[in-house]
């Protein structure tokens, strides 16, 4: 019996090591925040996950509108984080554009409780940002109200907050 319970030891003993070998060296990180993931998957269509050609250089926030993604962009050019984001009913213009106001938490124009507002531009009288609701919910807005907040998780919000600061560039692509 001691003989059996010194093989089981001895081979999860292995195992473990084997997986310490090949763990990543962020174990927080989600994998659809991989910036090396392959830009072509095996079937020959283009790597949602991929930043976009052309998005610019530098620190900056790059949101795709056809994607519904956001990515957080270093000083370097390399992706800190990417996330799918829940767009509101009015898009902005594809462009280059600047956070230009920021607010902890308000009602936002479709009367959820929201938090870590990041705003960048407006258009018609609407302001358009990122933000999270309160309650966790990132459901689609009611297509027959003008509103302009792109919604993420709390925790990806959180993170928008941190990385967002004031005059932050945003580059918004097709």
């Amino acid at each position: 019996m001691a003989g059996l319970t010194a093989a089981a030891l001895a081979v999860v003993g292995f195992l473990a090591y084997q997986a310490s070998a090949n763990a990543p060296d962020d174990l927080n990180a989600r994998p659809d925040k991989s910036p090396t993931a392959p830009s072509r998957s095996p079937g020959g269509k283009t790597d949602p996950l991929k930043l976009p050609a052309g998005s610019g250089a530098g620190k900056r926030v790059v949101y795709s509108l056809e994607g519904d993604r956001v990515w957080l962009v270093g000083e370097s050019g390399k992706v800190k984080r990417t996330y799918k984001v829940t767009p509101s009913t009015v898009d902005p213009v594809p462009g280059s554009y600047a956070v230009s106001s920021r607010t902890g938490q308000v009602i936002g124009s479709d009367g959820v409780q929201i938090e870590h507002v990041v705003r960048f531009t407006s258009v018609d009288g609407i302001a358009i940002g990122f933000s999270a609701a309160l309650n966790g919910s990132t459901q689609k807005p009611d297509p027959a109200k003008k509103t302009g907040g792109i919604r993420s998780s709390r925790e990806d919000g959180n993170v928008m907050w941190d990385f967002a600061l004031y005059e932050t560039k945003v580059v918004v692509v097709r």
